[in-house]
């Protein structure tokens, strides 16, 4: 079995969307591991007091390492999509199978994965369109992440099915991870 990971945004000692976080964390030990006892993440973070962070959870049944990365934002302005029949319903350590997708589109920033005819995310974060007064995010993903799961929480997305061709109803596309919250691409091609 794969290890687990978490990556938890920490910024100048506050430590973002934990309640989300903890949620998946427990989520994936109890379905992968049938472990129903609570390890409290916050009770593992020794978060630095200055400066941007990636605190990284490695896990599996037990907690294998707590590491902090300084932050830098990956910029995005080119994406394609690449179709892929890829599993990854649970956030796991090893991405060779993402970053492989990646590379079939080696000249672009990022990928949009579509799956079983279906926009789903990218290979680092969910994603979002804008069509006139709301955000509808892809309902099928290949991962369920934490800032989508707030946001959808908070009505502020709505989730529905989206396919390649339906992309010419929307206006902007936003990507959404614990890292870069809900970022809305500006400037930005997608080739199809």
């Amino acid at each position: 079995m794969s290890l687990l990971l978490e990556t938890i945004k920490i910024e100048d000692g506050h430590i973002e969307n934990l309640f989300y976080h903890q949620i998946r964390f427990d989520k994936s030990r109890r379905e992968l591991f049938n472990i129903t006892d609570k390890t409290d993440l916050s009770s593992l973070i020794e978060a630095p007091k200055k400066g941007l962070y990636r605190c990284r959870i490695i896990y599996d049944k037990e907690i294998h390492t707590v590491e902090y990365i300084p932050y830098i934002p990956k910029e995005i302005k080119t994406l394609k999509i690449i179709t892929s029949n890829i599993d990854y319903n649970y956030k796991y350590a090893d991405r060779e199978e993402l970053n492989s997708l990646l590379e079939k589109a080696y000249e672009y920033d990022e990928i949009i994965i579509e799956k079983d005819g279906y926009l789903t995310d990218t290979t680092i974060s969910n994603i979002a369109f804008y069509n006139e007064d709301k955000w509808f995010t892809p309902a099928q993903t290949i991962l369920d992440g934490t800032m989508r799961a707030k946001l959808l929480d908070e009505k502020f997305l709505h989730p529905k099915d989206i396919k390649k061709e339906d992309l010419k109803n929307y206006s902007q596309i936003a990507l959404m991870n614990s890292m870069i919250g809900f970022k809305i691409l500006n400037d930005f091609t997608i080739k199809i």
